[in-house]
């Protein structure tokens, strides 16, 4: 445990928006079908119209049916199609994750370059595959069970919490006061965090994932870049104590990391550190996404809601759909190792291509009724936390807090609702709120 009077870096609290200074295309009146055609032919990962931050969905239909592979100004191609991005995800020899070559021109040699090509989701094997092994091992579904009673524990101290706030006339976030506190706070225990020192972690998380968006301002990269930093400095202190004082390494993930062994080789220092953030960033951000989604999406399918709360047993299946229908990714990259082709389209060695995970999940050729939310659908092979060898390691985790964070909400507080508008959270490759002010009860 790090000492009460051990030193870290202080951090910024203000953040710029990823695309501040970006000035989105105009939002125009609502397209017929014939207006489709020029909007496509104009569509730009790097400049996207406000309207797609709003609502893609529209986009990703259009695109699938007209153009599923479609080029990009910068060379690079976009899919939408379920088949063709499933293809991708299982031809690792072909599709690369290793970004070292893409995130040169927009990283530079930063901090976040440093992070982004070290991290495991980034990285092909050996690397990805010795990480891989090390936080896997803690991240089963026997481990998870272990977690489930604090979990629960949990859950019921930020029901009992938020109740207190509204019964004392003050407003209730449901991302803040609820969902953004959950996986926080059990990948700090994870990783032993100190409970007092965990403020700072959303701040860091948000800007460091925001740097993935397809383009940035000069201002978010530089404060994104300072929380790399920052982030950096204060794991070396934890890290330091840690190997003084190790803990577990059956239930501390970072003594795992740091004494264990995969291929007879432990990970470098810049491996560790960066993989403690990547840790900590996907907990976060994937599992705050999807337990805002679920409960906005509940609210504004109330036939759906009220199946829930009649048989709270649907719950997985609820998780499930909301995992398919508002995926907390929505964009991945991958770049070809050498020529090949994807439905016919030619592509050269060294070409990057965007899979949006958020289409092929609403693609009818494997989901019928794409746009409908049904807690019951079955089957439900979405794409939520990929496929393959970069399937999300903590997938179990990411459904274990869901299930009891839905769960215990909708028993709870089975009459909540919108007190206002949600704030999304404006960009394109995780989808969710900023905020989402809630009444709990009439």
């Amino acid at each position: 445990m790090l000492q009460q009077d051990t030193a870290f870096p202080a951090w910024t609290t203000m953040r710029p928006s990823p695309t501040a200074g970006i000035t989105p295309a105009a939002k125009p009146s609502d397209p017929s079908p014939e207006d489709w055609a020029a909007r496509l032919a104009a569509f730009d990962l790097r400049s996207l119209p406000a309207d797609f931050y709003r609502d893609p969905f529209p986009w990703y239909h259009a695109l699938r049916s007209q153009e599923p592979v479609k080029a990009m100004p910068d060379g690079s191609w976009f899919l939408t199609r379920y088949a063709d991005i499933q293809a991708v995800y299982k031809d690792t020899k072909t599709f690369s994750s290793d970004k070292t070559v893409e995130f040169k021109p927009k990283y530079g040699d930063s901090l976040l370059y440093e992070h982004h090509t070290t991290s495991l989701v980034f990285n092909d094997p050996p690397l990805h595959t010795r990480v891989r092994r090390l936080i896997a091992a803690g991240l089963t579904p026997a481990a998870m069970a272990q977690t489930e009673p604090a979990l629960v524990t949990l859950v019921d101290s930020l029901l009992d919490r938020m109740a207190a706030k509204e019964r004392d006339g003050e407003p209730v976030d449901l991302i803040e006061d609820f969902a953004a506190a959950i996986p926080i706070e059990i990948i700090g225990n994870l990783l032993a965090v100190p409970r007092d020192q965990r403020k700072p972690l959303r701040e860091w998380s948000l800007a460091i994932l925001g740097a993935l968006e397809p383009n940035i301002s000069k201002d978010f990269f530089d404060y994104a870049n300072g929380c790399v930093r920052d982030f950096l400095a204060y794991l070396r202190v934890l890290v330091d104590e840690r190997r003084r004082h190790p803990g577990d390494p059956k239930n501390d993930m970072l003594t795992r990391l740091i004494e264990g062994e995969a291929d007879g080789d432990r990970l470098t220092e810049k491996e560790l550190l960066q993989n403690c953030i990547f840790l900590l960033n996907a907990g976060h951000e994937t599992t705050t996404n999807l337990i805002g989604n679920a409960l906005v999406t509940l609210q504004r399918w109330p036939e759906e809601k009220a199946r829930l709360i009649a048989d709270p047993g649907l719950v997985r299946g609820a998780i499930e759909e909301v995992l398919r229908f508002e995926s907390s990714n929505q964009l991945g990259n991958r770049i070809t190792t050498c020529q090949t082709s994807i439905a016919d389209v030619p592509l050269a060695a060294g070409t990057r291509v965007s899979v949006c995970i958020g289409a092929a999940n609403r693609d009818p050729d494997q989901f019928p009724d794409p746009d409908r939310f049904d807690i019951t659908r079955s089957p439900n092979r979405h794409l939520a936390f990929a496929s393959g060898i970069h399937q999300c390691a903590g997938m179990n985790l990411a459904r274990l807090e869901g299930r009891v964070a839905l769960e215990r909400f909708i028993k709870r507080f089975p009459d909540y609702a919108l007190a206002g508008d949600p704030v999304r959270g404006g960009r394109a490759r995780f989808r969710g709120f900023l905020s989402i002010p809630a009444r709990l009860s009439h």
